[in-house]
């Protein structure tokens, strides 16, 4: 080995002294449950979350979800705290490898996706992209009105957006969900 090689060890072997963020995986629709054990074991985690609208029993609401699904981040020092413990925690799967090393995610990573959040509720809310313009011909794929065309008018937070509908010989501007829109060619 030369001098100019560096030896790198592995973020897998405790001896490290430097803290990082680790990417843990969890089971299916657990991601708080291991969030709240690996925190009673003294572990600090980060788990992004989403508010996110939702129908539930025929009515939109809104709902926290994490925004990765079954992964969080967990921070420590190798040297200093044994990832051991983590494997064997209620609700995690595993912690995310490739091979064998662990996943390491940057400081900066985990600064941006913070800095993103919501300052007072430290939640993240999508927005969005403009995938219509004002005027632009659309065409309702489910529901009641389905296979009715119309104009798009504009959008209406990130799941909702307002279309024009030709009803009883009136443009009347009538509000669906995004996701039931689609361009249409006239």
């Amino acid at each position: 080995m030369s001098s100019a090689q560096t030896i790198e060890l592995d973020p897998c072997i405790p001896g490290e002294s430097v803290p990082q963020w680790y990417l843990v995986r969890t089971r299916p629709l657990a991601e708080l449950t291991a969030q709240t054990h690996l925190q009673r074991q003294g572990y600090v985690t980060y788990l992004p979350r989403l508010v996110q609208i939702a129908r539930r029993q025929q009515r939109w609401a809104e709902g926290v979800v994490p925004l990765f699904p079954r992964y969080l981040f967990l921070h420590l020092d190798a040297a200093q705290q044994s990832l051991r413990p983590v494997h064997s925690t209620v609700g995690v799967s595993n912690i995310v490898r490739f091979g064998a090393r662990c996943a390491v995610v940057r400081d900066e990573v985990i600064e941006e996706i913070r800095a993103r959040a919501d300052a007072a509720t430290g939640l993240h809310r999508l927005q969005a992209a403009a995938r219509f313009t004002r005027g632009t011909r659309v065409r309702i794929t489910a529901g009641p009105f389905c296979g009715i065309n119309g104009i798009f008018e504009r959008a209406d937070g990130a799941e909702r957006v307002t279309i024009l509908l030709n009803l009883l010989g009136q443009e009347m501007p009538v509000t669906f969900p995004t996701e039931l829109i689609v361009s249409a060619a006239f």
